[in-house]
């Protein structure tokens, strides 16, 4: 199984996971399933950095996409404020997510670059990868209003480092793009970063 494939089978297996997952709010108790799900949802989105890059390659499109992703931000900031998010860390949150998309993006124009570019059409964006990451979008909006409550306790850098650790080791997460998934999870706590996990 190549990279690409291991990658598509991690990824389809972190939505079940998701699913399984009741959507319960993040808890002082120790009970972090919100904190799995949010997790679940940022590598769904990562996964979706391989047909955007395709399709960037394809057309010859640069990586970055300023006015893009500056539109992005401005409706989550909308959307947090109608989901009871504080807009400020939604923009954070999903500025993360822009960032390690294009970690793993450039990654790829640089395999591609390296070894063989990629083979077969390009996938439609309009009518495939925005939609997804669209109904992503709004999935991980309600998910930061779940984990919104563990933002500001001592301990949620090691929680979320627990979490990151847990997930990775469930899904058999691909390693290629671990620290990008990483990458996305940065400002989740208040106080920045994943912590160690011990």
């Amino acid at each position: 199984m190549n990279r690409s494939s291991r990658f598509g089978a991690s990824c389809a297996l972190a939505l079940l996971v998701a699913l399984a997952f009741a959507p319960a709010p993040a808890a002082a108790d120790g009970d972090d399933t919100a904190l799995t799900n949010l997790i679940a949802l940022a590598s769904q989105r990562l996964a979706l950095a391989e047909p955007v890059a395709r399709w960037k390659w394809a057309n010859h499109q640069a990586i970055t996409d300023t006015p893009r992703e500056n539109a992005l931000l401005a409706d989550v900031a909308k959307r947090a404020a109608t989901a009871n998010v504080d807009p400020a860390f939604a923009r954070a949150f999903f500025q993360d997510q822009i960032d390690a998309s294009k970690d793993v993006q450039n990654a790829l124009f640089a395999e591609w670059r390296a070894t063989q570019p990629p083979q077969g059409p390009a996938p439609d964006l309009a009518t495939s990868t925005r939609p997804q990451l669209d109904r992503l979008t709004q999935a991980m909006v309600t998910g930061l209003a779940r984990v919104q409550p563990l933002r500001a306790t001592p301990d949620c850098p090691s929680r979320v480092a627990q979490a990151l650790a847990n997930w990775k080791s469930l899904t058999r997460y691909d390693s290629t793009r671990s620290s990008a998934l990483t990458h996305a999870l940065g400002h989740v706590c208040d106080s920045g970063g994943v912590g160690a996990t011990g």
